[in-house]
């Protein structure tokens, strides 16, 4: 669900919950809310959240489907094996630039 990949990814960007219910303007206990998938978030929340992981709200949504249907099928390797195919396109398809960022989010 959203709110599993909502939590890993902070987690991944070392984001506390606090820090990160702040960067988001909402409580701590709404934001464990939706990281326990008991509520849905917004659009205009998943916007927010994409802004601070500098990356598509596209891109949050299908990581989540495609985490569920590796639940769903009991294939979690299938779920790493479409981000790491993912992640070597964007890498081969753009320029890196000096500093060893791209222009393009993923």
């Amino acid at each position: 669900m959203i709110g599993d990949i909502l939590r890993k990814t902070r987690e991944i960007y070392g984001y506390k919950g606090t820090e990160m219910s702040e960067k988001l303007d909402i409580s701590k206990s709404y934001l464990s809310e939706i990281e326990k998938n008991k509520k849905k978030p917004s659009l205009e929340l998943l916007e927010r959240y994409a802004v601070i992981f500098d990356m598509k709200v596209s891109t949050l949504i299908l990581l989540s489907e495609d985490h569920d249907e590796s639940l769903r099928t009991n294939k979690p390797q299938e779920f790493i094996k479409k981000l790491m195919i993912k992640l070597i396109d964007v890498m081969s398809n753009d320029e890196v630039e000096p500093d060893g960022k791209n222009g393009r989010k993923i």
